[in-house]
């Protein structure tokens, strides 16, 4: 074997044809074969395989990473997961949820999903809860197609999308797809798309309103939520009556000032 057919980039079936149609016409001519010159020929008439580049997919918005989500519906992550059913048919399965509260916002089912698909969820769930600031996902299809990013720009939602590769950006995603399958898909068998996604449904409400989680000090989503709205709601109250000029702020200052008649009005 000569020494460039070991080389990947040279053993390309083109110039293995090359090669063995010039071996031929010189051994019946007589003349030496040099594998150097065949090379050199093969090159200078273009006859090599341009090396296959990937295409940059588009992304926009700030990575992935930089994000932390520091209230209620500032951070939702989505993601896909696969699984099937009793017939051996392929589904998946959409999650939505909040990263702050834990709250698994919806999970839609199906043999396919595209984009519009998507898109519908989130205006179902902005409709019901608000804006978020930012969606965190992965560079999958339906998450970078152009009716995702145009829905993005629409509602001011920054598309914070994951590094290719690297799927510990979202990892509270894969961590609730871990708890899905060890609690509860593991030990199901799935008629179809509709059964799934009757019994995903009952088990997001556990999830949601039983279920305890020691990372929200052994509260359930739900409470952890309603909980955090009275913390807040207190904050802005006591905030606003702190504030200068406040209706509040005003008859403590009063107290303090001196009565008329007294001594401390008339400076002695």
């Amino acid at each position: 074997m000569h020494q460039f057919a070991r080389n990947p980039r040279k053993r390309r079936r083109g110039y293995r044809l090359v090669h063995a149609e010039l071996q031929r016409e010189l051994a019946k001519q007589g003349q030496p074969l040099n594998h150097k010159r065949i090379y050199r020929l093969w090159r200078e008439e273009g006859l090599c395989v341009p090396a296959h580049r990937r295409k940059k997919k588009v992304r926009s918005g700030k990575p992935g990473s930089d994000l932390v989500a520091e209230e209620p519906d500032a951070v939702w992550c989505l993601d896909f997961l696969e699984q099937k059913s009793l017939y051996h048919q392929k589904l998946r399965i959409l999650s939505v949820s909040d990263e702050f509260t834990r709250e698994v916002l919806a999970i839609e089912v199906g043999t396919r999903f595209v984009s519009a698909r998507v898109v519908a969820t989130l205006n179902r769930l902005v409709e019901q809860r608000g804006t978020p600031g930012a969606l965190r996902m992965d560079n999958g299809p339906e998450f970078i197609a152009l009716e995702l990013r145009g829905m993005c720009y629409r509602q001011g939602i920054d598309p914070a999308h994951m590094a290719p590769g690297k799927p510990w950006q979202n990892g509270y995603a894969e961590s609730f797809h871990s708890r899905l399958r060890d609690e509860f898909m593991d030990g199901e068998a799935f008629l179809g798309g509709k059964d799934a996604q009757v019994r995903l449904e009952g088990w997001r409400r556990y999830f949601n309103e039983e279920r305890l989680h020691s990372s929200l000090g052994y509260r359930t989503p739900c409470e952890f939520a309603a909980l955090w709205a009275t913390w807040k709601e207190e904050a802005d109250r006591a905030f606003a009556g702190s504030a200068p000029g406040s209706a509040e702020a005003e008859p403590a200052a009063e107290e303090n000032q001196p009565v008329a008649g007294t001594e401390e009005a008339a400076g002695t």
